[in-house]
């Protein structure tokens, strides 16, 4: 891989994590589509996509952060009693959501890892994805919104249960997950806060998970291609979850409509490019 292309993919990865169109499907097809010669199913491929990962995580940490900092607050019993007891509670949601996703990828990883080197797959599911979005905004819960304070331990396991369908290229875990709160009755903003707030400990997760086999492989070069990558990725995730939260601060109706579209045109020509 050229530093070029590492760069193009984490440029991919910033805009397309955060808004729900799969990052995964994107990384995985694009290199195709433009012939690169890059091995997917090398053993340093993926750890080099956890590093972008990692990049937009880092990002919605940094976007979200008086949540972290509440929350951290939280776990040394710091500020007024009911914050406390609000930001505890916010946590062992997402830890709960959490739950599903980390035992799945350790169930399947072998799996898991063989997606990477399907395009096809990853174009139909994007197309699925598009369903997905479209379906969920016209199933989503009507009247009486929820906010995350209401949230049950049940609703955070369907949500983190969402999130592991993201495990295959193609189906967004920001779109999946946002998805399943819509139907739990949240707004659009309280579904993609969370959503981006179950997403940090499963990813960081894979970091330290994946992350060493760049040095214990002896891959240096691409050790710093993936900095450089989580990088560029990083800065522009930031800049895409700002213009996000606030298209979902002003349209909740149907705002999930344009990614169904996006998803179902991208993944469509992307499989008559690839099977014609």
């Amino acid at each position: 891989m050229h530093l070029y292309q590492a760069v193009v993919l984490a440029l991919l990865q910033g805009l397309t994590e955060q808004f729900p169109v799969s990052s995964l499907a994107h990384a995985v097809i694009v290199p195709h589509l433009l012939q690169w010669a890059i091995n997917q199913r090398a053993v340093g491929f993926l750890p080099f996509v956890v590093a972008m990962h990692i990049g937009t995580a880092t990002a919605a940490m940094a976007y979200f952060w008086r949540d972290w900092w509440s929350m951290a607050c939280s776990v040394l019993g710091r500020g007024e009693a009911g914050m406390v007891a609000r930001s505890r509670r916010m946590l062992t949601q997402i830890v709960i959501a959490t739950v599903p996703a980390v035992i799945i990828a350790l169930l399947f990883e072998k799996i898991i890892r063989g997606f990477f080197a399907s395009p096809v797959l990853a174009a139909a599911f994007l197309v699925i994805n598009g369903f997905v979005l479209f379906g969920g905004e016209r199933r989503r819960r009507r009247g009486g919104h929820r906010t995350l304070d209401d949230l049950t331990w049940k609703d955070s396991l369907l949500i983190g249960l969402a999130q592991s369908t993201a495990l295959v290229p193609g189906m967004s875990r920001s779109g999946a997950t946002m998805v399943a709160g819509l139907l739990g009755g949240l707004r659009h903003e309280d579904a993609a806060r969370f959503s981006f707030l179950i997403a940090a400990p499963i990813i960081l997760g894979a970091g330290v998970h994946e992350l060493p086999k760049l040095a214990h492989h002896g891959m240096g070069g691409m050790a710093d291609m993936a900095a450089v990558a989580g990088l560029v990725a990083g800065v522009t995730a930031f800049a895409s979850l700002w213009v996000l939260m606030r298209y979902f601060r002003g349209n909740d109706i149907k705002a999930l409509d344009p990614f169904a579209w996006y998803c179902w045109a991208a993944g469509a020509l992307s499989l008559a490019f690839l099977l014609i």
